[in-house]
Protein backbone atom coordinates (compact mmCIF):
# COMPACT_ATOMS: atom_id res chain seq x y z
CA UNK A 1 0.00 0.00 0.00
CA UNK A 2 1.63 3.34 -0.88
CA UNK A 3 -0.01 5.25 1.96
CA UNK A 4 1.48 8.84 2.48
CA UNK A 5 0.86 9.69 6.42
CA UNK A 6 0.38 13.50 6.73
CA UNK A 7 2.26 15.23 9.67
CA UNK A 8 -0.36 14.99 12.00
CA UNK A 9 0.40 11.28 12.63
CA UNK A 10 3.61 10.57 14.53
CA UNK A 11 7.00 9.68 11.94
CA UNK A 12 6.76 6.67 14.70
CA UNK A 13 3.95 5.34 13.08
CA UNK A 14 5.38 5.45 9.69
CA UNK A 15 9.11 3.72 10.76
CA UNK A 16 6.43 0.38 12.40
CA UNK A 17 4.15 0.37 9.62
CA UNK A 18 7.17 0.29 7.01
CA UNK A 19 8.36 -2.93 8.13
CA UNK A 20 5.00 -4.53 7.10
CA UNK A 21 4.23 -1.53 4.31
CA UNK A 22 7.79 -0.43 3.03
CA UNK A 23 6.08 1.70 0.37
CA UNK A 24 4.17 3.95 3.06
CA UNK A 25 5.94 7.43 3.64
CA UNK A 26 4.92 9.97 5.64
CA UNK A 27 5.71 14.31 4.46
CA UNK A 28 8.89 14.32 6.57
CA UNK A 29 10.43 12.18 4.29
CA UNK A 30 9.34 14.16 1.59
CA UNK A 31 10.04 17.34 2.37
CA UNK A 32 6.35 18.21 3.15
CA UNK A 33 6.89 19.63 6.77
CA UNK A 34 4.91 22.64 7.41
CA UNK A 35 3.80 23.31 3.51
CA UNK A 36 -0.18 24.24 2.20
CA UNK A 37 -1.97 21.20 2.46
CA UNK A 38 -2.69 21.25 -1.36
CA UNK A 39 0.94 20.49 -1.97
CA UNK A 40 0.70 17.22 0.35
CA UNK A 41 -2.39 16.53 -1.89
CA UNK A 42 -1.09 17.65 -5.07
CA UNK A 43 2.31 15.34 -3.98
CA UNK A 44 0.12 12.29 -3.10
CA UNK A 45 -1.66 12.56 -6.50
CA UNK A 46 1.47 13.13 -8.80
CA UNK A 47 3.12 9.74 -7.18
CA UNK A 48 0.04 7.51 -6.46
CA UNK A 49 -0.34 7.74 -2.95
CA UNK A 50 -3.10 7.28 -0.50
CA UNK A 51 -3.05 10.24 1.61
CA UNK A 52 -3.53 9.86 5.74
CA UNK A 53 -4.69 12.29 7.76
CA UNK A 54 -6.25 13.49 10.74
CA UNK A 55 -6.89 16.84 8.93
CA UNK A 56 -10.15 17.56 7.32
CA UNK A 57 -8.48 20.39 4.81
CA UNK A 58 -6.95 17.47 2.58
CA UNK A 59 -10.36 15.79 2.29
CA UNK A 60 -12.00 19.55 1.57
CA UNK A 61 -9.57 20.15 -1.52
CA UNK A 62 -10.10 15.68 -2.15
CA UNK A 63 -14.10 17.06 -2.36
CA UNK A 64 -13.41 19.93 -4.41
CA UNK A 65 -10.66 18.47 -7.30
CA UNK A 66 -12.04 14.92 -6.88
CA UNK A 67 -9.47 11.93 -6.44
CA UNK A 68 -6.76 10.25 -7.22
CA UNK A 69 -5.48 10.81 -4.50
CA UNK A 70 -7.17 8.76 -2.71
CA UNK A 71 -7.71 10.01 0.92
CA UNK A 72 -8.12 8.02 4.51
CA UNK A 73 -9.57 10.32 7.01
CA UNK A 74 -9.27 9.30 10.92
CA UNK A 75 -12.40 10.96 12.03
CA UNK A 76 -11.67 9.49 15.66
CA UNK A 77 -9.96 12.25 17.55
CA UNK A 78 -6.77 11.68 18.75
CA UNK A 79 -5.33 8.13 18.88
CA UNK A 80 -1.96 7.01 20.63
CA UNK A 81 0.60 5.67 17.63
CA UNK A 82 0.16 1.92 18.77
CA UNK A 83 -3.54 2.64 18.30
CA UNK A 84 -2.90 3.42 14.93
CA UNK A 85 -0.64 1.07 14.20
CA UNK A 86 -3.10 -1.61 15.21
CA UNK A 87 -5.53 0.16 13.72
CA UNK A 88 -3.31 -0.43 9.72
CA UNK A 89 -2.12 -3.84 10.70
CA UNK A 90 -5.67 -5.24 11.29
CA UNK A 91 -7.20 -3.81 8.36
CA UNK A 92 -5.01 -3.62 5.97
CA UNK A 93 -6.86 -5.76 4.06
CA UNK A 94 -10.30 -3.32 4.08
CA UNK A 95 -7.61 -0.32 3.25
CA UNK A 96 -6.45 -2.10 0.30
CA UNK A 97 -9.85 -3.03 -1.11
CA UNK A 98 -10.48 0.76 -0.89
CA UNK A 99 -7.82 1.57 -2.03
CA UNK A 100 -8.24 -0.28 -5.35
CA UNK A 101 -11.86 0.31 -5.89
CA UNK A 102 -12.24 3.20 -8.50
CA UNK A 103 -14.99 4.40 -7.47
CA UNK A 104 -14.14 5.52 -3.96
CA UNK A 105 -12.32 8.53 -3.46
CA UNK A 106 -12.21 9.03 0.60
CA UNK A 107 -12.66 6.61 3.61
CA UNK A 108 -13.52 8.08 6.63
CA UNK A 109 -12.68 5.76 10.30
CA UNK A 110 -14.71 6.42 13.24
CA UNK A 111 -14.28 5.32 16.58
CA UNK A 112 -15.36 2.63 19.14
CA UNK A 113 -17.35 0.54 16.34
CA UNK A 114 -15.98 -2.43 14.45
CA UNK A 115 -14.40 -1.27 10.95
CA UNK A 116 -17.02 -2.06 9.37
CA UNK A 117 -19.07 -0.27 10.97
CA UNK A 118 -17.13 3.06 10.86
CA UNK A 119 -16.04 3.44 7.53
CA UNK A 120 -18.00 5.49 5.19
CA UNK A 121 -16.56 6.20 1.72
CA UNK A 122 -17.42 8.55 -0.99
Amino acid sequence: MQLLFDQNISFRVVKQLKTTFPEVIGVRECGLVNVDDYKIWEYARQNNYTVVTFDKDIPDIGSVKGFPPKIIWLRTGNMSNQAILTLFLDYSEQFAAFIANEKKGCLMIYPNSALNNQITEE
